[in-house]
């Protein structure tokens, strides 16, 4: 995977989502309750703390899980709440180990269609179907993986140019409006009485 994303706003977080798969997950686990350039630089700070430049599923899940709360803790926190936070990633690469062997884009390398592929990421710990549809729509839209039906999948998300999520995010324009959706999401769903989502 060699691609220009712009999630995190920052050249070195960008950069390492644009080449690794897992950054790509982890940014997705770490989206909630923060601010999306915030969560996406948190798979580069992982790395840099970690002494690496890339992340790999096999050295995340041999972490005492104590140590890995307290990787994510140091200042500036990679999350607003680090301990299950850490815990989430720690049980997405075990899942990537066990199933993937330890590969993410195992996930979605021939899979055979749009519905496939959401099922496999509804599996991955953290991930919900709203998560699974955003991850989706991102992998469609701006990493070329494009599996029959991909965007029916990922319903609303999939629409072109919806900017209803990070799927659309390409720089700060778009962050922009993405946000401003989101707001007005949230700004109903208080009106309704219902949950914000994550």
């Amino acid at each position: 995977m060699d691609v220009t994303l712009h999630l995190a706003q920052d050249p070195e977080a960008d950069a390492l989502l644009g080449r690794s798969p897992l950054a790509v997950l982890v940014g997705m686990v770490l989206d909630r309750r923060i601010p999306t350039e915030w969560a996406f630089k948190g798979p580069e700070t992982i790395a840099r703390r970690m002494g690496t430049d890339d992340l790999d599923a096999h050295e995340i899940v041999a972490f005492e899980p104590e140590t890995f709360v307290r990787l994510l803790s140091d200042k500036p926190v990679v999350h607003r709440h680090p301990g299950p936070m850490a815990k989430l990633i720690q049980q997405l690469c075990h899942h990537l180990v066990e199933h993937y062997g330890g590969d993410p884009e195992a996930i979605w390398r021939n899979v055979g269609s749009g519905q496939e592929l959401l099922r496999r990421l509804e599996e991955l710990p953290g991930f919900d179907r709203r998560k699974a549809q955003v991850l989706l729509a991102l992998l469609g839209k701006q990493l070329g993986v494009r599996p029959a039906g991909w965007r029916e999948a990922a319903g609303a998300y999939g629409e072109e140019k919806s900017f209803r999520s990070v799927a659309d995010i390409t720089g700060p324009e778009s962050l922009a409006r993405v946000r401003a959706y989101e707001q007005e999401t949230q700004t109903a769903a208080g009106a309704a009485g219902t949950e914000p989502r994550e």
